[in-house]
């Protein structure tokens, strides 16, 4: 590692200001991406704010009718928590499928979403359950939230405070994971829900497999919208050409892996 000076703020605004007052400095969350970044040198950061010690950021709760999760709760307390197991158990089994214990010991929910690992799960529900990322200073709708491979709407010196999901419907998350790392190398996370004028709304998040990072496949949710059956996406498909290619699969496996696993979350959900 290169030199830098570690601070542990024990306030959000402690934080904030030192990220600010400190061009090159960078926030570390769960570090499951930024230390082997650092060890292998291929970063050098000026100083690094430790949110860890921040209690505002490890708070999960409902906050007025919908689930609030500090940036700082970790993986494996989304995965445990009663409150998430019964309010949005598919969000609670997502979190129970990230990585190994080792991993879901340290990584936190702020942390993935703002590395946006092209095949990390969050992006997914962040995306299918309409989303809303709180951050220092705004709040960003998971629509708007990610701008492509490991990039986001945040600003360098911004920080996620907590990530907020409406509550009601039914959800589903179904991957396929790389057998070394259990990153999804294609994951689909369908919810299925009411509009406001009463017609079936449906989302279908797909992570682990766009060129782009996390996107919806709108035309498989208009196809489940008229009738949510396995049966509607017959038929459909991704272009290959708008998948990832590299040594673990092809574009077109990618692209037969997407339609392949929105089958089985759909089958999953209309089982009951």
């Amino acid at each position: 590692m290169f030199a830098f000076a570690y601070h542990h703020p024990e306030k959000l605004s402690e934080a904030v200001g030192l990220l600010r007052a400190n061009e090159e400095a960078k926030p570390l969350a769960g570090g499951q991406t930024l230390i082997a970044t650092l060890k292998q040198r291929l970063a050098a950061p000026s100083d690094l704010v430790d949110l860890s010690t921040v209690p505002e950021l490890r708070v999960l709760a409902i906050r007025e009718g919908r689930l609030s999760i500090g940036a700082m709760v970790r993986h494996a307390d989304v995965c445990a928590s009663p409150l998430v197991r019964d309010v949005l158990p598919a969000l609670a089994a997502l979190a129970g499928s990230i990585g190994d214990p080792a991993v879901r010991n340290r990584g936190t929910i702020g942390g993935s979403i703002a590395n946006n690992d092209p095949s990390a799960d969050y992006p997914a529900a962040c995306l299918a359950l309409d989303a809303t990322i709180v951050t220092d200073r705004r709040e960003i709708p998971a629509a708007d939230f990610s701008t492509g491979l490991f990039e986001t709407a945040l600003a360098s010196d911004e920080i996620v405070v907590r990530v907020v999901f409406p509550l009601g419907g039914q959800g589903v998350y179904e991957k396929f994971r790389n057998p070394a790392s259990r990153y999804a190398m294609a994951g689909v996370f369908i919810w299925r829900g009411v509009a406001a004028s009463g017609e079936d709304l449906v989302r279908v998040a797909v992570t682990g497999a766009g060129q782009s990072g996390v996107f919806r496949w709108a035309e498989a949710e208009e196809a489940l919208a008229g009738a949510f059956s396995p049966v509607s996406l017959k038929g459909l498909g991704l272009p290959a050409d708008a998948m990832i290619e590299d040594i673990h699969g092809s574009g077109a496996y990618r692209a037969h892996l997407v339609a392949e696993i929105a089958r089985r979350a759909v089958a999953r959900m209309a089982a009951g």
